[in-house]
């Protein structure tokens, strides 16, 4: 299958970027600020894929005092992301492939401001590829809400339904349907086959070096 779009709106954790090492120590950092020693490192992983949902995580916490777990976890996700993550395999020559398809737009949902999203990028050179960066500040209505897709599509100049959106999770799929665009899910983050096919995106490939070759 084709695509014809004029402009790609691309996820950053899990589709550029390998956060896993970052949600782990986010988790440790989290539980140790509360006290606890011995905790297990299995839900590393279960915490964000429910927090992207907007499910429940009281039962993952053991005290139940979810909201200081939260406040905690979150502020040392968004910091350690910035040393912990690390590009993809072969994303760099991907983007400049896609952009010579489409223009591209990067967006996340992560609470920190773009020029902190850039500097991670510039570290793995992917910054450049980008017209625009639009983070969960830039947005009071962040995924699965549309609006921060066509707040993209906007700063591309294209339409919407000109426009594929590409992520590894189920909500950048529904988002990506809600808005009117193509959807492209990766399965290099933390949700499985299964789960991204019940959304019914126009594709599903291992990672987005894949995606080129589907650009009409």
């Amino acid at each position: 299958m084709k695509l014809k779009v004029k402009g790609l709106i691309i996820d950053l954790d899990g589709t550029l970027v390998d956060s896993r090492e970052a949600y782990r120590a986010a988790l440790k950092k989290a539980f140790t600020a509360m006290g606890m020693k011995n905790f297990n490192t299995k839900i590393a992983l279960e915490i964000p894929r429910r927090l992207e949902q907007n499910r429940q995580i009281g039962d993952l916490i053991p005290e139940g005092n979810t909201e200081k777990f939260l406040n905690t976890y979150l502020k040392a996700y968004y910091t350690l992301t910035e040393s912990k993550s690390k590009a993809l395999p072969g994303v760099s020559e991907t983007l400049e492939e896609l952009s010579k398809k489409a223009n591209l737009a990067l967006l996340t949902m992560r609470y920190v401001p773009r020029e902190k999203v850039m500097k991670e990028l510039e570290k793995f050179g992917l910054a450049k590829y980008f017209c625009c960066i639009v983070t969960a500040l830039d947005t009071p209505f962040p995924k699965p809400s549309p609006e921060a897709l066509k707040k993209c599509a906007q700063k591309l100049r294209v339409k919407i339904d000109e426009c594929a959106v590409v992520g590894d999770s189920v909500t950048d799929v529904k988002a990506g349907k809600k808005a009117g665009a193509k959807t492209v899910a990766v399965l290099t983050g933390i949700f499985t086959r299964e789960e991204l096919e019940r959304g019914k995106p126009d594709l599903i490939l291992e990672n987005i070096n894949e995606l080129p070759v589907f650009l009409g």
